[in-house]
């Protein structure tokens, strides 16, 4: 179950509220979404390497200072996709409905259940491969443009295999969803 300071963060809210009706609907917001949603992660270990801006991963090229940065000096990267599934999106949408602080709270909730998903999938990755990851990275970042989403989709056919579909707005449907890179830190 999630942390309540985590979900007050995301509402930016102080981690001491002792306010009796948002820890409530906190509660019940996960609750609820965690017995609802149906994760579903994908991931692939491609080899990389990096020229000045330009990051290569398997065939494709991303032009990023700052990811290039990230990730220099790996050989290899982890490229990632999470969703909560479109029963976050359902949940969402009932959340509206009964208003704002309650939609504000399930966004914030799902929120932190998806970051929640993402540091488990690298759990999961290190220990299956017994590697060590650099910080996440995704597209939208910094300096890598939010277009590069449809390179990602491309790599790994995610919406054949877990369903996300990328809108063309490079928005992606569940809402609730995540796609990332992790350099890989070389073993020597």
């Amino acid at each position: 179950m999630i942390e309540r300071k985590e979900v007050l963060r995301y509402l930016r809210a102080s981690s001491n509220t002792d306010d009796p009706e948002l820890l409530r609907l906190i509660d019940e917001a996960a609750e609820r979404s965690y017995t609802e949603i149906k994760p579903k992660s994908i991931y692939e270990i491609f080899e990389c390497s990096q020229n000045g801006d330009e990051v290569q991963i398997g065939s494709f090229t991303f032009k990023s200072v700052r990811f290039a940065e990230n990730i220099n000096g790996c050989k290899k990267a982890v490229v990632f996709a999470v969703t909560l599934g479109t029963e976050s999106d359902r949940l969402l949408r009932n959340a509206a409905a009964q208003g704002a602080s309650a939609l504000a709270v399930y966004q914030a909730v799902l929120a932190a259940i998806t970051e929640e998903e993402c540091d488990k999938l690298e759990e999961h990755i290190k220990k299956t491969h017994g590697v060590k990851l650099r910080k996440r990275y995704s597209a939208g970042y910094f300096d890598l443009k939010i277009e590069n989403q449809k390179k990602i989709f491309e790599m790994m056919d995610i919406t054949k295999r877990i369903g996300i579909t990328l809108t063309d707005n490079y928005l992606m449907i569940p809402s609730k969803s995540v796609t990332a890179f992790a350099g890989i830190e070389n073993e020597d």
